[in-house]
């Protein structure tokens, strides 16, 4: 099969449960359709472009398949809100730090329950932001994070719930984090599809399709619990080796992590498993 047909097939994958995500939540298909072609005319814009020349109308005319006008319409509209991006990394950030940061720890290795600020050297949830958070408010972090239950209030105290940021209880950032994590996971799959040897990133993925259903909730509880072990292992790495936003080093910075999921979903029956034309 050529490679054309198997990323329209990968595509209609992608789009499946994003356009029942839409559907649930009211949004026609048109409004879908001008967003695709928005984006195609951006990444075209922005990534496409000869080396050593201005990107110009009808290049990007000539690689979208859009005409001119279409382009230069949809050139002109507002570029993409990275904000829900900006905050739900910084969010993350700031409960990580406090895990992992001494300063912020008790003699057990356990976050401190921190005053909104201290008059004296003691830690305070208004230093952690300032350290580990940039210039993010800290009364606007410390409300997101009460509003979204990962942490609370005790006796004027600030203390953690989770540890992680995980709003399962706010849909609005759920879909923020939908539009995070799915684009970063493809853009893996996009480096290794240009990458060689060593030079590729770890995706993998573990999966049985054949389990009996009183497994579930012992998988869940199993593969929470590692993952997590996994992630505060990596979370006190990755701290050792942070410089801070406010570091003066003009040295090269890059972004890392490792995001892991859990996939719970019904068996298909052995008759679904094969497509009309026999294939899977």
């Amino acid at each position: 099969m050529a490679i054309e047909q198997k990323l329209m097939r990968a595509a209609r994958r992608i789009l499946r449960p994003l356009v029942r995500i839409m559907l649930r939540n009211g949004i026609p298909s048109d409004a879908l359709t001008e967003l695709v072609r928005k984006t195609y005319v951006d990444v075209a814009d922005e990534e496409f472009a000869i080396e050593g020349k201005r990107q110009t109308l009808s290049r990007i005319s000539v690689i979208t398949g859009l005409n001119r006008k279409e382009v230069s319409r949809l050139r002109a509209m507002p570029p993409l809100d990275r904000s829900d991006e900006v905050w739900w990394n910084r969010a993350a950030h700031v409960l990580a730090s406090w895990l992992r940061d001494e300063a912020f720890l008790d003699r057990k290795g356990d976050p401190l329950d921190l005053p909104f600020t201290s008059s004296d050297d003691k830690p305070s949830f208004t230093e952690l932001v300032r350290k580990h958070s940039g210039d993010m408010r800290p009364r606007s972090v410390a409300d997101e994070l009460l509003r979204m239950g990962a942490i609370e209030d005790v006796d004027g105290h600030l203390r953690m719930t989770s540890r992680g940021y995980v709003p399962a209880a706010e849909p609005e950032r759920i879909i923020d984090i939908l539009g995070v994590d799915t684009s970063e996971f493809m853009e893996t799959i996009d480096h290794n599809l240009q990458a060689e040897g060593e030079d590729t990133l770890v995706q993998l993925k573990v999966l049985s399709d054949n389990v009996p259903a009183e497994y579930l909730k012992e998988f869940n509880a199993l593969s929470a619990r590692m993952s997590r072990n996994v992630l505060e292992e990596l979370s006190r790495w990755l701290s050792e080796r942070d410089k801070g936003r406010d570091s003066s080093s003009d040295d090269e910075r890059v972004v890392l992590g490792l995001g892991i999921y859990q996939i719970n979903r019904p068996a298909r029956k052995a008759a679904e498993k094969t497509s009309p034309d026999g294939e899977e």
